[in-house]
């Protein structure tokens, strides 16, 4: 689930904050949306500002954040379901959520992720 190795502890930090920072940006997000219209639009304008700062930041770096929410599931994926022994090998499974981002770079993989399945309904 975490670092490949291969990284000093600056750059594992910076792979650290990235990942507390999505969590917060993804927190901030759900508290915003209680608020109402009037006010969630100038919250909703200072998270695109951050997050937009955030992926910079992070290009700059050589780091890339990946949320596959949404996505077909795969067990090659680079991320690990908490809930995969819920379903069977018949489910037709898609990520419902991403509890941790998966942490790339130009080289590949630093940081897998975590998350939640979901069984498509047919």
């Amino acid at each position: 689930m975490h670092s490949t190795g291969g990284e000093g502890p600056e750059r594992q930090s910076l792979i650290d904050i990235a990942v507390e920072s999505w969590r917060f940006a993804r927190l901030f997000a759900r508290v915003v949306s209680k608020l109402d219209a009037g006010e969630q639009g100038r919250y909703e304008s200072q998270l695109r500002w951050y997050l937009k700062k955030l992926e910079e930041n992070l290009q700059s770096a050589g780091l890339r954040v990946v949320n596959i929410e949404g996505q077909p599931f795969d067990p090659g994926i680079a991320a690990t379901a908490i809930n995969a022994a819920d379903f069977g090998p018949e489910d037709t499974l898609y990520i419902d959520q991403m509890l941790e981002p998966i942490i790339m770079s130009p080289a590949g993989l630093l940081r897998s992720g975590t998350v939640l399945l979901r069984k498509v309904q047919s």
